[in-house]
């Protein structure tokens, strides 16, 4: 691993006035950074179908080191790796997955994704936030424990991490409706969490609906010469025409019955967006924007997130190479996502678009589902395990933190409420700067010593924790 600092322990974690936990953490940072790099080079990108069965086996032998009794299963997908460890009367679920993005574009990279590297108190490379790095933080939390209780530990803990998540946790469902005995817990901790620009923790409890869908057009049996433009059809216009037909003025999404179902937020869930910072700012200074999608500004634009959306995630036809190629593309291709809010069905979403088209005459177009659709899923705001850890980080980072009810992105966490009943909060490592899903992707070090820290301080408070718990975990 190269770096260019001396060392992995960042000057803040040793101040004075450091609990416990965070300077356990932090003594043993760089033996956690190692751990990390090791877990981080192995290119485990599961849309590419490369590195899986070894970061399983990798994560499984790291949890079977620290006593964690681990299974490798499978539901007919990637491999599942779930570890049971402690005993008492409270059992937290850990979920996170060990496969990542594909690294791509290479040349945007400063250092090799899959060579991870230290520069300036962060460590780079593909996985080492989303998720490797939170893995490994909770690895470091377990460790914490260990070190004040030894084999005794005062709660269980399962260890729930999985392979598919990167490309839509396609068999997740049907391995935790199988499994529901061995993942029956309390609470969830979430895949991630983030800290703001101004080092508040934020906590998410909840993610969005996603549907994945393949646009193709064909006009032709097989691309022509340019010249005859004037007489044949060109698929890319067609597709540019059908996408077109989708998002109207103002930005707003114009496929008849695509929001049938979305519920919008609760009145609790406002009062949680209206009490959450601008993100404005955060947009502004991280991706250069001057203007938000239909003009939203402040309220609006977090209220925004419990919106359905419509997104080109890919587009191409014809010579896309470098060079000029006088070619009439005969097929033209889309790929996009749609995020989904509270109450809506991929299904629905997916017939609202195939009626769209064939009413705009565009019935040809073809429209194939691509990866596992999954619905929203949202954690009560007001069960005791998510007051509990509220409180938890307010204490851990000396700031009131940011309770988002729900986020842009999207997991399978439906599948964990309606199987298991449970709530869940997502709490982490990440910050804004993380590139997460991009070139550049880093964890810097102060976030995963306190990240590991206020997790191990989480847990143990919890297992302290008497008062009857609600099966009541979703809203």
């Amino acid at each position: 691993m190269e770096s260019s600092n001396e060392g992995a322990n960042p000057q803040i974690v040793e101040d004075s006035g450091a609990n416990d936990r965070t300077a356990f953490v932090a003594r043993n940072l760089d033996a956690y950074v190692q751990e990390l790099s090791d877990f981080a080079r192995i290119p485990s990108v599961s849309s590419q179908d490369t590195g899986i069965p070894e970061a399983a086996r990798w994560l499984a032998q790291a949890l079977r080191r620290r006593g964690v009794e681990t299974q490798v299963l499978s539901a007919g997908g990637n491999p599942v790796v779930v570890g049971h460890v402690g005993h008492g009367d409270r059992t937290v679920l850990l979920y996170n997955h060990y496969d990542v993005q594909p690294p791509e574009p290479l040349d945007e990279w400063t250092s090799p994704p899959f060579e991870p590297t230290l520069r300036d108190g962060k460590l780079f490379a593909r996985g080492v936030i989303d998720d490797k790095g939170e893995i490994i933080a909770r690895l470091a939390a377990l460790d914490t424990l260990r070190e004040r209780y030894g084999e005794d530990l005062p709660l269980r803990l399962t260890f729930f991490v999985e392979g598919e998540e990167e490309s839509g946790s396609r068999t997740l469902e049907t391995f935790i409706a199988q499994h529901c005995d061995l993942l029956s817990a309390d609470a969830c901790i979430w895949e991630a969490g983030q800290i703001d620009g101004e080092g508040r923790p934020q906590i998410w409890l909840g993610v969005r609906g996603l549907l994945f869908v393949e646009l193709c057009a064909r006009t032709m049996r097989h691309d022509a010469h340019s010249g005859w433009a004037h007489a044949l059809p060109s698929a890319a216009w067609r597709l540019v025409h059908a996408l077109a037909t989708m998002r109207g003025e103002g930005d707003s999404i114009t496929v008849d019955g695509f929001d049938t179902g979305a519920t919008g937020p609760t009145k609790r869930q406002r009062e949680l967006l209206h009490a959450m910072p601008d993100e404005e700012t955060t947009y502004r200074n991280e991706y250069g924007v001057d203007r938000f999608v239909a003009g939203r500004r402040g309220y609006a634009l977090r209220e925004a997130v419990f919106s359905p959306t419509c997104n080109i995630s890919g587009l191409w036809a014809g010579h896309i190479e470098s060079g000029h190629k006088t070619v009439l593309p005969a097929t033209a291709n889309a790929r996009l996502d749609f995020r989904l809010a509270p109450g809506q069905d991929p299904q629905t979403v997916l017939q609202a678009l195939r009626s769209h088209l064939a009413r705009h005459g565009l019935g040809d177009i073809e429209v194939a589902p691509s990866g596992a659709a999954s619905t929203a899923a949202c954690s009560d705001p007001d069960h005791p395990f998510i007051a509990l850890t509220i409180d938890v980080l307010r204490e851990h980072y000396g700031k009131e933190p940011i309770v988002a009810p729900l986020v842009g992105g999207t997991g399978p966490a439906a599948h964990v409420v309606r199987h298991l009943g449970i709530p869940f909060a997502g709490i982490g490592c990440s910050y804004p700067g993380a590139c997460k899903h991009a070139p550049d992707e880093n964890i810097r070090l102060e976030d995963f010593v306190r990240g590991a820290s206020a997790i191990a301080d989480l847990l143990e408070r919890f297992s302290r924790y008497s008062s009857p718990l609600s099966k009541i975990a979703s809203v």
